[in-house]
């Protein structure tokens, strides 16, 4: 009589997209402050997150759409070999069809 509660699927990680208009260009090269290097860091950091998360999406995309060919493939040989045997069948019963009134035809005449 409880109800349960059902988490819901979890969003998908992914990196905050780069700021539009960054203000403090900065870099590792002399002159920085000892601070700033830090802060340069984690823009890295973030950076090349983002570039690898971007990378994997788009593989896992790649990987998608093989799956969907090859599904595709599979599908369109499964109805390939269905029809053939379709015909087949067919083919046995108009067979046997034919052998049945030749039979019939032939008692007709006998008699």
């Amino acid at each position: 009589e409880k109800t349960v509660p059902i988490p819901e699927k979890l969003n998908e990680w992914a990196p905050r997209p780069p700021p539009e208009f960054v203000r403090d260009v900065m870099g590792s090269s002399a002159g920085a402050g000892s601070g700033e290097f830090h802060v340069y860091r984690h823009l890295r950091r973030r950076e090349y997150q983002r570039q690898d998360f971007m990378d994997a999406m788009a593989e896992k995309q790649r990987l998608d759409e093989e799956f969907q060919k090859k599904l595709e493939r599979n599908k369109m040989i499964a109805e390939e070999q269905t029809a053939k045997r379709r015909r087949k069948r067919q083919k046995l019963k108009e067979k046997k069809l034919q052998a049945k009134k030749s039979k019939l035809e032939q008692k007709k005449q006998e008699k």
